[in-house]
């Protein structure tokens, strides 16, 4: 992705979340000049991937496959003491964040406003494939016994929690607006916690056509 339509990405992202009466903490607007210096004060940011983020999953293809989203605070278990995580995320119409599971966390996902969100269920079995079993999902505290392969939609303010082992993917329902959704969870770690059914990769490579208006986790190496 040019680094181009990434800023615009997150400019989009920044005008939506504030029509939605979200806001983010005062250092996701900082331009990569005011992190220069500020790695100590900074490093629970740096170290557990907070901020802007964005993925193709290895598509090329970000609209069709693809999420933006904001880490907004997290833990890590091996240097502290929080054991949650809260990220705020924007999901276009019919653009899927593929099948997948956490072997460690668990998660409630949010229709925070704007359309609906879609998401595609299976319970997995012993060789971490699809089971054909029926499950149970909680969605506002409310149990639901859903069948293997069941559709479930959230309306706005409507969630659903997510245990260990249970394959998810999940987009915006077409005709109805771009979600904004929320997660909140155990500590959230994209290294080794998330089994996609079919691989996929982490980040875009970025054509540097422009400076970058916000940096983006992936940037951090490089500028702190």
């Amino acid at each position: 992705m040019k680094r181009s339509e990434i800023n615009q990405l997150i400019h989009q992202s920044i005008d939506f979340i504030n029509q939605m009466n979200f806001s983010l903490p005062p250092w996701a607007f900082w331009a990569p000049e005011e992190w220069k210096g500020k790695y100590e004060k900074c490093s629970e940011i740096v170290e557990n991937m907070l901020g802007w983020d964005l993925t193709d999953f290895g598509s090329g293809k970000f609209y069709q496959v693809g999420l933006i989203l904001f880490t907004i605070r997290n833990g890590n278990l091996k240097t502290g003491k929080k054991t949650y995580a809260e990220k705020i995320m924007i999901v276009e119409e019919d653009q899927v964040t593929p099948m997948h599971f956490h072997w460690n966390k668990m998660e409630d996902i949010i229709n925070r406003g704007g359309g609906n969100l879609v998401i595609e269920l299976f319970k997995s079995d012993e060789n971490e494939d699809f089971s054909n079993q029926d499950f149970e999902i909680k969605i506002d505290g409310i149990g639901n016994h859903l069948k293997a392969n069941s559709k479930v939609i959230l309306t706005p303010g409507e969630s659903i929690c997510l245990e260990q082992g249970i394959y998810h993917r999940f987009y915006g329902e077409v005709g109805k607006g771009k979600v904004l959704v929320g997660e909140v969870s155990a500590v959230n770690d994209d290294i080794s916690d998330n089994k996609f059914y079919n691989p996929v990769g982490r980040f875009p490579e970025i054509d540097e056509d422009e400076k970058p208006l916000h940096l983006l986790v992936s940037d951090y190496p490089r500028y702190l």
